[in-house]
């Protein structure tokens, strides 16, 4: 029915009209008349309907005055009005379908009822259908099918907006979660740098003091880079200050920053943690994870926590799931997979971001995430690179 909706469509009103025009042309020529051939003042009317409708084939209420004018003239002086007939009843069709107001719809009926009445009364009953009969066919049927119409676009137009409407608030729930991972992100560099730059602040304010009459120049050298350093450390307080959540700082594990060497030992933690929610989790974590930079060690740790979190509420306490996490060559691969816990992953429909999240943490890092069914389960998978984003 495609091509239905398409030839009804508000914007091919003038196809509409030269596809009446052509079947009207092909009537006066090879159709059966109700009468004779058809006469010069038929062909006439029949010349002026057919230019009134394309002339006003924007103006439907233009077209509909003149076409039951017309349609008037021929039930008077001519026998088969069948065209002009045609050409007022498919007038009152296009006002139906175009109409603003519902009284519109109302006048055009009456007025056509009216005309179409008046035409048959002059003629034989023996010439033509019932009354009512034709003024059904003439009128109740253009107005009845102009409806149909009517509410099949606005319940389209409906459709359409509460689409779009819809992708509009994905992408803007898409942006959500990513700016609230990239604040995430934020704080924890803070804290990562922070810890380091206060290290190195502590280590230098110690060795200032432990060392026995300085050079002047070392102890200036010493001074300044202690100032700076502290300096440092409050102007990341205060950058911080616009994503710290007051009242999360203190209990939100993913504003604390990890030693590299610790890795290994937060993994199992949230390895650990993942089993006695009642997963089964068999962890093969690489020992070399411990000398990777904090900021990739960290974001494997929040990918571990999140990726089994996930299999805990899509999977089931009774998923199997498995870990890993190796270095080959400086670069860190990570996966986590689940047997789906009998559930088939498809089946559990998810309102979160969690994905949205995870990706973007790997993207900042350079690397990308996979993510997507894998032998009844699911898997996700990243290598964060070395070298870091380009």
């Amino acid at each position: 029915m495609g091509w239905v909706s398409r030839l009804f469509d508000e914007r091919d009103t003038r196809v509409r009209i030269l596809l009446l025009d052509l079947s009207g042309l092909l009537y006066l020529v090879f159709g059966p008349h109700a009468g004779p051939e058809p006469t010069p003042l038929q062909w006439l009317l029949a010349v002026i309907a057919f230019a009134a409708a394309l002339l006003l084939h924007r103006r439907p209420v233009a077209n509909l005055l003149v076409q039951t004018a017309l349609l008037l003239v021929a039930s008077r002086v001519i026998e088969d009005v069948t065209i002009n007939q045609v050409g007022a009843s498919w007038a009152l069709l296009e006002v139906t379908m175009a109409a603003r107001a519902t009284w519109m719809i109302g006048a055009g009926a009456a007025l056509l009822v009216a005309v179409s009445a008046t035409g048959l009364a002059g003629a034989p009953l023996s010439a033509v259908p019932p009354w009512a009969l034709r003024l059904v066919v003439a009128v109740g049927m253009p107005v009845l099918f102009g409806l149909v119409i009517r509410t099949s676009r606005e319940l389209a137009r409906q459709a359409e907006q509460r689409a779009a409407e819809q992708q509009r608030r994905h992408e803007s729930d898409q942006r959500a979660a990513r700016a609230a991972e990239r604040g995430a992100i934020a704080r924890e560099l803070h804290d990562v740098v922070a810890h380091h730059v206060a290290s190195m602040v502590l280590r230098v304010g110690v060795a200032r003091h432990v060392l026995p009459d300085p050079d002047p120049r070392v102890a200036e050298v010493f001074d300044d880079v202690h100032r700076t350093g502290t300096a440092a450390l409050a102007d990341l307080r205060g950058l911080v200050a616009v994503l710290r959540d007051p009242d999360a700082a203190g209990t939100d594990a993913a504003l604390t920053a990890i030693e590299p060497a610790a890795l290994p030992a937060a993994l199992q933690a949230a390895v650990d943690t993942a089993a006695r929610a009642g997963l089964t989790v068999d962890a093969e974590i690489d020992p070399a994870v411990g000398a990777v930079d904090a900021v990739r060690g960290l974001a494997v740790l929040r990918l571990t926590q999140e990726a089994l979190t996930n299999v805990a509420k899509h999977a089931g306490a009774s998923a199997h799931a498995r870990l890993r996490v190796a270095v080959r060559d400086g670069d860190l691969e990570w996966e986590v997979r689940d047997d789906g816990g009998g559930t088939p992953p498809a089946a559990v429909p998810s309102g979160g971001h969690g994905l949205t999240g995870m990706r973007e943490r790997v993207e900042v890092l350079g690397g990308r995430l996979s993510a997507g069914p894998a032998e009844g389960g699911w898997r996700v998978h990243t290598t964060l690179p070395a070298a870091g984003p380009a």
